[in-house]
């Protein structure tokens, strides 16, 4: 695995959490720098950008607030809930223009570097419909018992908070111990999100994401063919990578949102 990002104590106090800059979007590059706490964040032509934010926003799923304004929508405007059906899709929703008409940092670049991710078994989304139609969702990365979540959107009234309602569901159910939120917002800050020091974060990431954990040996693939992983024998001819074992993404996510709120897990 690449790790040669420089010790995060050394980030910048302004811009806060600036810490190195360079490199690239690989598949080893960027899950030891979520490991470490560590993301890219840059505007398309920039150079990667890597950040260490000092405080850290996440969310703990058991702060979770879940509005009487959100439990009405959930139970009544017919959102269904699916993971990793569209996670592209997921994506280019969340780089559209929103509504102010500011685009966003998600670029092409971006979008290939995570699709890889996903089809790895690393970046998930959860996405929920309406009628057959995306209107909502997030995505993020999954290490260990973490979700660092990336970007989330919305095109309808409280379709976003639908898809968190959901990952925080699975979180209650033992999935995750923390969802990454990066940098506090009032969107976040809304719905439970705190912030903690980034020396509390890291240890919080030492516990929940083995330090040495188990690798698997995956073939480095381009975009017309998809990775596969096993044993050297089996991907003679191709680039090599090693990745960290992953455990399966959850599936027992409801399809309906009224049944999230079934249970009391929520």
């Amino acid at each position: 695995m690449i790790d040669n990002f420089p010790p995060t104590e050394a980030a910048l106090d302004e811009p806060n959490g600036l810490l190195a800059v360079g490199g690239d979007l690989s598949p080893e590059r960027l899950l030891t720098a979520y490991g470490r706490g560590i993301f890219p964040w840059f505007s398309e032509g920039d150079p990667i950008l890597w950040w260490s934010p000092n405080p850290r926003a996440v969310l703990l799923p058991e702060n979770f607030k879940l509005s009487r304004t959100l439990r009405k929508s959930l139970r009544s405007k017919g959102f269904e809930l699916a993971c990793n059906r569209r996670f592209e899709a997921v994506m280019r929703a969340c780089a559209a223009p929103r509504a102010d008409g500011a685009g966003t940092w998600i670029s092409e670049e971006m979008i290939a570097a995570y699709s890889t991710l996903h089809a790895l078994g690393y970046a998930h989304s959860i996405e929920v419909s309406q009628d057959g139609e995306l209107v909502g969702g997030l995505y993020g990365i999954h290490l260990g018992k973490i979700f660092f979540g990336e970007s989330m959107f919305s095109r309808v009234t409280d379709a976003s908070k639908a898809a968190l309602a959901a990952l925080v569901w699975l979180a209650r159910r033992g999935h995750f111990d923390l969802i990454d939120c990066q940098v506090e917002s009032p969107h976040i800050m809304s719905l439970g999100a705190i912030n903690i020091p980034r020396a509390e974060f890291e240890a919080r990431l030492a516990e929940s994401i083995p330090p040495s954990p188990p690798m698997q040996v995956v073939a480095d693939f381009g975009d017309d063919t998809l990775p596969t992983a096993g044993k050297k024998g089996q991907i003679e001819g191709q680039q090599t990578i090693l990745l960290p074992v992953q455990p399966a993404w959850p599936s027992d996510l409801p399809e309906h949102a009224t049944d999230i709120l079934e249970d009391d897990t929520l």
